[in-house]
This record gives C-alpha cells, structure tokens and sequence, in this order.
C-alpha cells in the first residue's frame, strides 16, 4: 500500500537549549579520554530520540517518539554552533528506529515497516510506503524496532512483547524477530525475545540481540543470533508451529521455575545461552543499542562493541570471543555522564559517536528529558583493560598500555567472584550460587601489555567478576576502570580447569529482597493494635513511573497501615527515609552493587525507616509503623534509577 502525504516545512527557531552533562567522578574521569558535547536544540524540537540515521549528504536523520522525522545540517557544527533542524516527517506511529538507504528513510512503526521518500527533492517526505505490516492488539508495550540493513540489502525488524503482568504475545510474531525484503517478503528468524530494542552486527556482520531484564530474563545480556535460534524468552514460541517458523521448541515445555538458564539450554538445538551478561545495577539496567567499534579513529577497542544504557545514561564496552564455536566475552564500563537516557548512537563519518536521548516514562539518571550529545575521542591512550580472554588455565588480560611489571605480577592484586542469575517466569533474578575464584598467579608479558592470571573455581554458565586493586601502568597511571565481567559458555580445548562444575540448583540465597532489618518492613499488624490501625494508605503506581500520590498525610505518633500495590510492569518497592535523605538513599542504592538484588535495593543505613520489600509486577505488600515525629519524610522507590522520579513526601503533622 503506498500513501502520499504532504508535510509543511517547519523552520525552527533561533533560540536553542543548552543541555547539561552530569559532573560526577567517573564522568570527570573519563572526560580526558572521550569528550561529551552537545548538540543544541531548539526549544521548539521536542527531540525525544527514537532512532539516529546518516543520510549521503551527511546529514543527521532523527526519527522521535512523537512521531517525527527531523534532519540536521552540519551536526559536526563545522559551520554553525547552531545547526538547521529541518522537518522532513510527520504523522508516524512511534518509531523506535532509523535507517537509510538508497535515498530513503526505513522505520518500524508500532504495526508496520514504513519506507520514506522525498520523490520531488524538496526537503520533504511525499511518499510514505508500508514495505511490511503485522498485527498490534493495542496493548502499550507492543513497540516495534527496526530496520537493521544487512549487507545484503535485506532488513531486520524486532517485536516486543506485549505486558499482561508479565510477557505474552498477544498477536501473531510477537517476541521474534522478523527478515524482511525490499519487495515485502517476510521469513520469520529467530525468537526468544521479550523487550529487544537494542540488535546490531559485530566487526565481522554476525548479529547480537540486547535484552532488558524482565520475566524469564534475569538481568541484562547480548545474545549472538542465527535463523532458528532461540534467545530465551518463551511466550513467543506460540508461533512455533506456523508455517515459516524456523523454531521447533514449544511453549509448553516451559515450567514456571526451570533453574538456571545455561543447564536448562544444554542439549536443545538452536537454544542460544547469553553470549555476555551485564550484572544488573552494577553495569546497567535497561540495555538499547548495539554498535561495532569498526575503526581505530576511535581509540583502542576496534573491533569491540560499544552497548548504551538507558536507564544509567552511559556506554558500556564489550569484547567479545568464540570458545567451541561458542561466542562469550566480558563486559566494562566506558563512558558515563549523558545528559538523559540513551536509546540509540550512530557513527558520523569522522568516526564520532552521535548519541540520541530519551527519558519520558523510562527513568534515566540523566536528568534532562531527551537530548543528542557527540562523543569523541580526544587522542590521549587511557589505561584500560583492552581485552580479557579465557585460557586453560585461567584468563589473559590485555592492556592498553604496559603495567607496572612488580606490582601487576601479584596474585593478590586481583579478585574473583562466579555467580548466576535464575531462569523463572518471574521478573528479574537475585544474583544467586554466588562464590570466590581463586587467583593463585600472575605472569606479565615481557612487554608489560599482557598479564596471565591461573584462576580455580571457575564454572561454565556462569558470570565471573574481576576487580583489580592497586595495578597501574608503568608509568602510574591508575587503570580507569578496573572491573570487568565475564561470561563463560565453553573452556577452550586441553583446559585445566579442575573446578569447572555445571551450574548448581536454583538457590536464591537473600532472594526475599527486603532489606538487612526485618523491623523496618513489618508485614504483619503488631499484637499491641488491638484496635486496629488509625489510618489506611493505599498506594500503586502511575504510568511514568510515579506513585500515584506524591503526598500522604498523617499525624504523628498514629499507627499506620501503608499497602503498595505494585501494578506497573517492573519490580517496584517503597522506601520511606529520614527528612532530607531521599536523593542520598537512592544513590546508595545505586552503589549496593551485586548485593543490591538480594537485599531488595534497601540500604542498610539509618536513614532508612520503613520500607516494603522488592515487589513482583502485578503483586503488593503492607507494611505497618508508627508515624514518626512532625516532619517532611521522602518516600522513594530505591531500585537503580528510580529515586530520580518516583518519589513523594510523607507529611507527618
């Protein structure tokens, strides 16, 4: 079906607005090394990035949330500090994702994939062709995502699940993704997916998938992908049958609780383990774009993939290697410090990174609403673990620059810790069968860039965290970051590993999620209320992200009942803290690190009151206190990233 459709330029005004960037240590850190700078924007351009695409003049496509499609000149601000926007589109479904080729504009709307054409080469759209369409229940999480062109020419699209108190596709296709032709043709490709906005090709065109945690989904992962496989999530296995389906598991063969996600794998074709896990909280929370390193214009990491995150505002880095056939590797951080949420980057062609912003509804700890930031490489080599790879007898480390060969050649110097994640249709996972690898030697290259380390207790299936303390560059220079995550599927040939034990039972040590002081979360009215609470507060959420209230009264000394039910489709708690300490608990919170699933993201400080625990999608919980002295109480949901926008105040009289 082809639709002409005429849009009015719209010249935007002359007065932009400055975005800031966050000055906390890590971004004052690595500032030196990759330089954030802004893009400005008009304040009339609601630019709620969806998808970022360069076009052959060299310009920047920008497709939005609102249903736009803007176009920059000069985004490099070679000419102009303050770049023409240009409207080239309007009247789209959500479009999540930008591509071009062949002079046109390529986006998933919510149902369909849609072709963009300016026929009459005046700036504007007047052609809007529907290439591939597919039904929508109208359930609000049903978003599209796509196109990414393959070398062939050929386009990948991806379907999000539907939210029903947990994942379910409710309409043909959904959670799959899809290959579809230029003249229409659809073949369905590979399915187990549950939120899979971010998918993108590595250095060599293989192609990885992001996912969220969320339902059957502990924490975030890349997963490597081929026509067949399966990524994990069950619920769209209810096509499996249809004509076309390259899958042969079926929905059925999925219990509620399964164990861990690689033994339940083992032995099932075409059933893809996570190539890379990205520990919740302490790596990320809500993974969005994938995007090869593909030139050495931009530092030292070619041939790794760069991962944004939407929900910390940052980057992360990945490298990646093939084990048995196997893809695995480990995750770092990279870059922090923009100005909101990150859904999409593209490369502009002096090798910058353009990132494309977004926060509406999906809390970000950047605090502006969107924004378009460029990130660059300054020239200056930062002291970095480059690459870490497994051996037979432990892991190769690989740096940017040579170490300090006295201190780098100590055991001690490094720490290593295995842990897993559940595979379970509940939301999220703990970090679960949680133990220390010991590193019982260190041998530096002679050159000073390589270090092996001989490692026990590692195990496959199994995420396994690296911290170095104290190893510099032979020069002094601190390693940047310090800390890396590694995921093993496969021990390379003639391994040593004597310890290299299958992944053990589900147990959910500290799983409850609810804190380290039991008086703080007291579930059950107290004997001494005879007669009953004096006041009932009901509480749930609202779309946003927010509570539905913001201010709750009551009076001092009286006993109340607080029931918060959690009806948004994430996990969810309430933490009620002392006057003046919502920001300070929600940023401790964010600090707890592999701790933080297990303790419920409760802090384990005095300026913690009461709190619920870590509540499931779609359950509740009630708590009971007394009312403290007069005073404004903040009241916040501590999971990473939350505090910035789901808060209120209790106002005790």
């Amino acid at each position: 079906m082809v639709v002409k459709k005429n849009v009015i330029i719209a010249l935007v005004a002359l007065l932009f607005a400055t975005k800031s960037v966050g000055q906390d240590a890590a971004n004052q850190a690595e500032s030196p090394f990759y330089r954030i700078s802004n893009i400005p924007i008009p304040d009339s351009v609601k630019l709620e990035v969806g998808g970022l695409a360069f076009n052959e003049k060299d310009q920047l496509g920008i497709a939005t949330r609102r249903g736009e499609i803007w176009v920059i000149d000069d985004p490099y601000l070679k000419k102009s500090k303050k770049p023409k926007y240009s409207l080239f589109a309007s009247g789209l479904h959500e479009p999540l994702w930008l591509a071009y080729k062949n002079g046109a504009y390529y986006t998933t709307q919510r149902s369909e994939l849609t072709k963009i054409s300016d026929t009459d080469k005046d700036g504007l759209a007047d052609l809007y062709k529907t290439v591939y369409s597919w039904p929508i229940s109208g359930n609000y999480h049903e978003y599209s995502y796509g196109p990414l062109i393959l070398p062939d020419g050929d386009m990948l699209v991806t379907l999000n699940l539907s939210w029903v108190g947990r994942g379910e596709s409710l309409t043909k296709w959904r959670g799959w993704m899809l290959k579809i032709k230029e003249n229409g043709e659809m073949t369905p490709f590979a399915t187990g997916m549950r939120s899979p906005a971010a998918f993108g090709l590595d250095s060599k065109g293989e192609i990885f998938l992001a996912e969220n945690q969320g339902d059957w989904i502990g924490s975030g992962r890349i997963t490597h992908l081929k026509q067949g496989d399966f990524a994990g999530h069950p619920a769209g296995l209810k096509w499996s049958a249809e004509a076309g389906s390259p899958v042969e598991l079926k929905r059925s063969s999925f219990k509620d609780s399964i164990g861990i996600l690689y033994d339940y794998a083992k032995g099932k074709p075409n059933f893809k383990v996570p190539a890379i896990w990205f520990p919740h909280t302490v790596m990320g929370i809500s993974t969005s774009a994938i995007l090869s390193i593909n030139s050495d214009a931009f530092g030292p990491f070619k041939g790794q993939l760069l991962v944004g995150d939407q929900g910390h505002s940052k980057i992360m880095r990945a490298f990646l290697e093939e084990v048995k056939g196997v893809y695995q590797g480990a995750c770092f951080p990279f870059r922090e410090g923009f100005s909101s949420g990150i859904l999409r980057m593209a490369w502009g062609s002096d090798q910058s990174l353009f990132v494309g912003m977004t926060s509406r509804g999906w809390a970000s700890t950047g605090k502006e609403p969107y924004g378009l930031q460029r990130l660059t490489w300054t020239g200056k080599m930062p002291m970095e673990i480059a690459a870490m790879r497994i051996t037979t007898t432990g892991f190769e480390l690989e740096f940017t620059k040579p170490v300090k060969k006295e201190l780098a050649a100590q055991a001690s110097q490094y720490q290593m810790t295995g842990f897993t994640y559940s595979y379970h249709k509940k939301y999220g996972s703990p970090v679960i069968n949680q133990a220390g690898c010991k590193v019982t030697k260190a041998e530096v290259s002679a050159d000073g860039l390589k270090v092996n380390l001989t490692v026990a207790g590692l195990r496959e299936g199994y995420i396994h965290e690296l911290k170095i303390n104290g190893v510099t560059s032979a020069e002094g220079d601190a390693i940047l970051h310090p800390q890396a995550y590694y995921t093993i599927n496969a021990f390379p040939e003639g391994t040593e590993h004597h310890h290299h034990q299958m992944a053990g039972s589900d147990t959910e040590k500290g799983a409850a999620g609810c804190g380290n002081d039991a008086s703080k979360s007291v579930s059950e009215q107290p004997a001494s209320w005879t007669s009953g609470p004096d006041i009932t507060i009901s509480m749930a959420t609202k779309p946003g992200l927010k509570f539905d209230k913001e201010l709750i009264e009551v009076k001092a000394g009286s006993k109340v009942k607080l029931t918060f039910n959690n009806n948004d489709d994430m996990l969810h708690n309430l933490v009620v803290t002392q006057p003046g300490n919502g920001e300070d608990v929600g940023q401790k919170a964010m600090d707890m690190g592999l701790t933080g699933t297990n303790a419920g993201y409760i802090p384990d400080s005095p300026e913690v009151l009461f709190h619920t625990c870590l509540i499931q999608p779609e359950a509740s919980q009630s708590i009971y206190f007394v009312a403290p002295k007069p005073g404004d109480y903040p009241f916040i949901c501590s999971f990473p990233g939350h505090s910035f926008v789901m808060k209120g105040i209790l106002k005790v009289r």
